[in-house]
């Protein structure tokens, strides 16, 4: 009777647990995609570690450890503190209310099917980077799957304009205002220009690769999407998926490495 007695589970119960679960899936659905799933596992994995010391009764390393656990929120906060700053200020603007912005972060735990196939006109990129390509005009387009890019949209000039090679073509054009930054592709609608990415921080990255291709690669470590580059230098053209660049691209291998990476696994 008094070992039962121990165990009191109510309804207040319930509600708390709750509100954790959806606490915790609403913040892997917004770091879903992104470096910051590791990172949260690894805090994740250093909270487990603690209670297994605590349970053994180590003591010095207990001690060392819930000297860390202490300064955990502040830890995460200095380490996420550009995310939490985007997110706070998308949270708070009326963008976020216009556009349903809560539903869209439940949508993704809903969806039945296990690929994803994007629609995308693949053949006017290819010609647009191998047009480009030709003339050696540098260009910089970002192609997003089921990361939300808005953070990177609301930094250029945005737009709704379907995707024609002629259009890619006029954006980055030299003379034309559009050149500068990275161009967003959602849904097969070009919706932003002028986009700041970040770029990567890898100390052994190519010395023979600009500022395009680093943010390529750091857009891509941080979120699912493609990035595709036409260098200015050499009018090559590559592909970035997940931080790793496909160079010297020809039509052929670009088509298929987009049609690829178009399908991908929930």
């Amino acid at each position: 009777m008094n070992e039962f007695s121990l165990i009191q589970f109510g309804v207040i119960d319930v509600i708390d647990i709750f509100l954790v679960a959806l606490l915790l899936y609403v913040a892997y659905t917004l770091a879903k995609g992104t470096n910051a799933v590791k990172i949260f596992f690894g805090f994740g994995m250093i909270y487990v570690f603690y209670f297994i010391i605590n349970a053994l009764e180590l003591k010095l390393l207990s001690s060392i450890l819930s000297k860390f656990i202490n300064v955990g929120v502040i830890a995460i906060m200095i380490v996420f503190q550009q995310e939490i700053r985007k997110f706070l200020l998308y949270i708070g603007s009326n963008e976020f209310l216009k556009n349903n912005g809560w539903r869209k972060l439940f949508k993704l735990g809903f969806n039945s099917n296990n690929n994803t196939d994007f629609n995308l006109d693949v053949e006017s990129i290819v010609e647009a980077c191998f047009k480009m390509s030709k003339t050696k005009t540098g260009a910089l387009i970002i192609i997003a799957r089921k990361t939300d890019l808005k953070l990177y949209i609301n930094t250029g000039d945005q737009l709704d304009s379907s995707l024609t090679s002629r259009m890619i073509e006029n954006i980055f054009f030299k003379n034309s205002p559009m050149h500068d930054g990275a161009l967003i592709i959602v849904e097969n609608r070009i919706v932003a220009t002028r986009c700041v990415l970040p770029v990567t921080e890898k100390e052994d990255f190519p010395a023979h690769y600009g500022m395009r291709h680093r943010a390529a690669v750091g857009v891509t470590e941080s979120t699912d999407a493609i990035a595709i580059c036409v260098s200015e230098q050499t009018g090559n053209v590559s592909l970035t998926v997940s931080g790793e660049i496909n160079a010297e691209l020809s039509p052929e291998k670009l088509r298929y490495l987009l049609e690829k990476n178009l399908t991908i696994n929930d």
